[in-house]
């Protein structure tokens, strides 16, 4: 149930742009009766078409951007592909310039792990960078009309026997140099406070109760606690708070706790190795 308030305040929640769940009118979903081909004219005489693929076998949908000269000058393809609208005419990088925005499903037609394509026309074509392969995402203007981009990422897995139980924490990203690079710190200030009312707080905070019930459980504790105290756990680490990430780690029952440590480190050590050494030792 955390994880589905997540979902739906992500949804409905105050952004430019939440999705992942391939949205869009123009688009391709492999299998359906009604796909048909799409072309549609751009700026500075590009030009994008999309529509089935015939007799695909690994994918069914593609799509493609033009230049004035007819040559292809992107590409994406998967089991379903949006032109999404809402999203081109942005941008992300801040170089003033517009740019084109797909949807391309990577999961085939799995209903989630749809990844949003990035591309710049200026000053020449070129794939700006990829996106949303995780559970969700949501792009947003900070107060000077940057582009934001939140990311909900996933945590450990394999201690959880259905997907809404998997733990979650988000990261933050700014397009700098044509690359998304991790501001997620920035963000953090206040992100635990007891007196926050969102969405946050549904899964950093823990009750005093909740904890109890945790620390007590001899054997495998409730999924729905354990998955918060991870995904609190995992924030912490995003935001490089690692001290406080260790605190919640200790929270876990001390049956399991040192499994539950090496299987956590072995889940961050390509991003975090230093803080993932810590928990092995």
């Amino acid at each position: 149930m955390r994880y589905l308030s997540i979902l739906l305040l992500l949804a409905f929640g105050p952004a430019l742009h939440a999705a992942g769940l391939g949205q869009g009118d123009i688009a391709c979903r492999a299998g359906r009766e009604d796909n048909r081909p799409y072309k549609k004219k751009l700026w500075d005489g590009y030009e994008i078409s999309l529509g089935p693929v015939p007799k695909a076998l690994d994918y069914g949908c593609t799509a493609a951007i033009y230049n004035s000269a007819g040559k292809v000058v992107f590409r994406t393809t998967g089991f379903g592909v949006v032109f999404d609208e809402g999203l081109t005419g942005e941008d992300f990088d801040g170089d003033g310039k517009a740019k084109v925005v797909f949807q391309t499903d990577s999961a085939g037609g799995a209903h989630c792990c749809w990844t949003y394509n990035v591309v710049s026309l200026f000053p020449r074509p070129y794939h700006l960078f990829d996106v949303g392969s995780g559970a969700a995402v949501r792009f947003e203007k900070d107060e000077q009309g940057k582009m934001v981009i939140w990311e909900l990422t996933p945590g450990l897995a394999g201690y959880w026997d259905i997907a809404n139980d998997h733990p979650y924490a988000e990261r933050m990203f700014r397009v700098r140099e044509g690359k998304l690079v991790d501001f997620t710190p920035e963000f953090c200030s206040g992100m635990f406070a007891p007196g926050k009312k969102d969405y946050e707080q549904q899964k950093l905070m823990l009750t005093p109760e909740e904890l109890k019930r945790l620390s007590d459980s001899p054997g495998k504790p409730d999924a729905g606690t354990a998955s918060a105290l991870l995904s609190r756990a995992l924030q912490h680490v995003f935001c490089r708070q690692f001290d406080e990430a260790l605190n919640d780690l200790n929270l876990w029952p001390e049956a399991t706790r040192d499994d539950v440590k090496s299987d956590f480190a072995e889940s961050i050590k390509n991003d975090y190795p230093e803080f993932a050494a810590r928990l092995q030792k």
